[in-house]
């Protein structure tokens, strides 16, 4: 199978611990606005496969006379054009839930989903995280001759661990393997005398090169498990990488030998001083087979390692998430960087960098490793290889402290509280021979012992009712039966007389044959197509584009042409589909509908009064005021002497339109009110005014008198020169000339003194 692995994180809704489910069909589109009609379209598949919006009407006489590509439109256009409901294919999206299936910490635990091409479908999936869980850990070790050291540090690990994990689980057993490489050349020595003791060369007794040994299966047992590591011996090989991945995926699969137990979190711990190989490596030893994915122990003894190549990490991957396995690598320094790209492809693995492989510094990995692998939940969803093309999916996350995480991954996560996620799977496309299928869809919270089974149902093929006739497949009109069943030849025209055939293709009182827009065919029309859109009925008469247009498009893009009428959508009305059905637009601001002065007609305010006039009969430049349209009644009341019947009919014209006032003393104190108010506004103004002026005088006045008593020159200042330099008197000589008598001109002095300036003018 082919995983997509998704990591989740979000606002945590509150959703129902059992699934939420959301089905949708893809998008919305107008109604004027089909993506649905192509004249390609020839049959319901074809149809349906355009999107899961589009709907095929299998009705006998639906547009008879018509192209096939008619059929198929938006199910609001169908209807429109006198389809009825039940005589339409469309595309269906179930999610069905089966609630029946207890669980404690993944729900639901089964999903049904029926899918058409185009289509996707949603539901949630929550895990939940318990307190405390019982922990399986398997010891993974290489055992090549330069770890020698390690595997000595293993002896002490056991009862320290297991006291140190009584703080975070129920219950703790251990496991114990080895690994070393594959036993061929190139990568062991092949002489027969380093095939038993590859250590020969350096006088110690080795074990020899192995795949995969296991060693000791699942105990509670510490003791047992000090003993068994004891034993162990190193053994040795030929070159750097170890085969660690082909061991691990053995260690995975084979449940039952290593013992693994079903309500337990599982951990694969893997040690080693050296990279690991990878798939494909192995042909170097001529092998070629590609791993199966399957166990192979013979005597606790991995017997493939000869024959089939190193596993893939995809295939290590869907192994370890298929047997619920979280796996922890501990290596030296060295080979960090190398170890650190791996794990990215490895969902829930953990990384640990060990200077040196001691005791507290292993049990300490393993504690800080469980810790957090616990507190981040991941999920992966895998699809069945043989439809991995087709479908497509989409997770989102919704974690509990409403988070949204770079690497997408919901951390921190507490026991009791549970992670949702949103998962959407959606189908592209049908097999290629078109026939409905069936897919499994796996979603494993990753290292979790419970998932989710989506069980999809793909329809590529259409039902069309009870009776399965589509009519997509027989294009012709003319058919015969043959031994029971109909079977389509083409037109036979010397099985009738031409003018028989035309006959049943005239409309009475017509001599044109179909109407002049089609051909007759065994007694039957087959419209024409036309640019402009489709032409049907027994003879041709009838069309869809033969209506009102709006703006240069069919009714107005609002509606669908039926029988040359408009057909318009919800919230349309009109013969072009022109008119709004709502009011919104004619209200106006005073909330009445056209100011209380018109009727609401398409959408625009029609006035009850000529005089009225603007958007929403606001405007009325020849009504009179308000006060003087009511002044009638204002005369009619204030009226004395009126009989009683000429105050009844007063009453009756205007008691409903205004208030009065039935004391005219009233009135005529609130005017003397008025007019004394602005009197006394008039005479302050005018008091203030006279005050202004008179303070001003008085203070001018005061300006000019000194305080000894002499008048001030306000005018003119004097510098430091001396009085006496100012003249007394001012000269002045004025000539005056008369002609006569001519020879002698009049010459007058004139000596003006100059006044001292205290001196009065006289």
């Amino acid at each position: 199978m082919t995983s997509w692995l998704r990591t989740y994180d979000s606002a945590c809704l509150c959703l129902l611990l059992c699934c939420l489910v959301v089905a949708f069909s893809g998008e919305s589109f107008s109604a004027g606005d089909s993506v649905c009609r192509s004249p390609g379209i020839t049959s319901c598949t074809d149809c349906l496969s355009r999107g899961p919006q589009c709907a095929w009407c299998f009705e006998e006489g639906f547009l008879d006379g018509a192209g096939l590509s008619q059929r198929c439109d938006l199910p609001v256009n169908l209807l429109r054009r006198g389809c009825a409901l039940e005589f339409m294919e469309q595309s269906e999206v179930k999610v069905e839930v089966n609630a029946t299936i207890s669980s404690t910490q993944v729900s639901p635990r089964d999903i049904s989903i029926t899918l058409r091409p185009g289509s996707a479908a949603s539901f949630i999936v929550s895990v939940k995280q318990l307190e405390r869980y019982p922990v399986d850990l398997y010891y993974l070790v290489d055992v090549s001759a330069s770890m020698q050291e390690n595997l000595d540090q293993l002896k002490t690990v056991g009862v320290a661990l297991s006291l140190r994990m009584t703080e975070h689980s129920s219950d703790l057993w251990l496991g114990f393997g080895s690994f070393v490489d594959k036993p061929v050349s190139p990568y062991i020595n092949v002489h027969p005398s380093k095939i038993h003791n590859p250590c020969s060369d350096f006088e110690i007794r080795c074990r020899p090169a192995h795949g995969f040994h296991h060693v000791l299966s699942m105990t509670s047992n510490m003791s047992e498990f000090t003993r068994v590591i004891k034993r162990q011996r190193i053994s040795g090989n030929m070159d750097t990488p170890e085969g660690g991945l082909d061991a691990m995926l053995q260690a995975a699969v084979c449940q039952r030998a290593v013992g693994w137990r079903p309500e337990a979190k599982r951990l694969l711990l893997l040690m080693t001083d050296q990279p690991s190989h990878l798939a494909l490596d192995s042909r170097l030893a001529g092998i070629v087979v590609p791993h199966d994915g399957l166990c192979h122990l013979e005597d606790n003894v991995y017997k493939g390692s000869t024959r089939m190549d190193h596993p893939s990490l995809g295939q290590l991957s869907d192994k370890l998430l298929e047997n619920h396995i979280y796996s922890i690598f501990a290596v030296e320094k060295q080979q960090y960087q190398w170890y650190e790209e791996l794990i990215h492809l490895l969902p829930g693995s953990y990384l640990g960098k060990l200077g040196l492989f001691q005791a507290p510094n292993l049990i300490d990995l393993v504690v800080d490793a469980y810790k957090r692998l616990l507190s981040e939940v991941v999920v992966s969803v895998s699809v069945e290889d043989k439809a991995v093309s087709r479908y497509w999916v989409s997770v989102t996350p919704l974690c509990p402290d409403g988070s949204t995480a770079a690497e997408h991954s919901c951390t921190g996560v507490q026991p009791d509280q549970t992670v949702y996620f949103n998962i959407t799977i959606g189908q592209h496309s049908c097999p290629d021979d078109g026939k409905d299928e069936d897919v499994t869809v796996m979603v494993r919270p990753v290292g979790y012992n419970e998932s989710t089974v989506v069980r999809i149902r793909s329809k590529c093929q259409c039902t069309c009712g009870p009776a399965g006739q589509c009519r997509d497949a027989n294009a012709s009109p003319c058919k015969q039966t043959q031994n029971g069943n109909n079977q389509e030849e083409r037109p036979n025209y010397g099985m009738m007389k031409d003018s028989d055939s035309n006959k049943n293709c005239k409309a009475d009182g017509s001599d044109v044959v179909c109407s002049g827009r089609g051909v007759c065919e065994c007694g039957k029309c087959v419209c024409e197509q036309s640019r402009l859109g489709a032409v049907y009925g027994k003879y041709c008469e009838l069309d869809d584009f033969s209506c009102p247009y709006e703006g240069g498009l069919l009714c107005g893009s609002r509606g669908v042409c039926v029988l040359g009428e408009c057909v318009c959508e919800d919230g349309w009305t009109g013969d072009s589909c022109n008119c709004p059905v709502s009011t919104a637009t004619c209200q106006s601001s005073n909330g009445l509908l056209c100011s209380g002065r018109g009727k609401c007609v398409c959408g625009k305010c029609v006035c009850d009064d000529p005089q009225h006039s603007g958007d929403f009969c606001e405007r009325c430049p020849a009504c009179q005021s308000t006060c003087q349209s009511y002044w009638t009644c204002v005369g009619c009341h204030l009226s004395h002497g009126l009989t009683q019947e000429e105050a009844g009919q007063c009453n009756h014209t205007c008691a409903l339109l205004v208030g009065y006032m039935d004391d005219m003393s009233d009135c005529v104190s609130s005017s003397l009110r008025l007019v004394r108010t602005f009197l006394s506004v008039c005479a302050l103004t005018v008091l203030c005014g006279l005050v202004v002026v008179a303070v001003s005088r008085l203070l001018l006045q005061k300006r000019r008198w000194s305080p000894g008593g002499t008048v001030e020159d306000a005018g003119y200042h004097c510098t430091g020169k001396d009085l006496s330099y100012i003249p007394t008197t001012n000269e002045k000589t004025v000539t005056y000339r008369r002609d006569h008598p001519p020879d002698r001109p009049v010459e007058m002095h004139i000596q003006v003194p100059k006044m001292p300036l205290g001196d009065p003018w006289q």
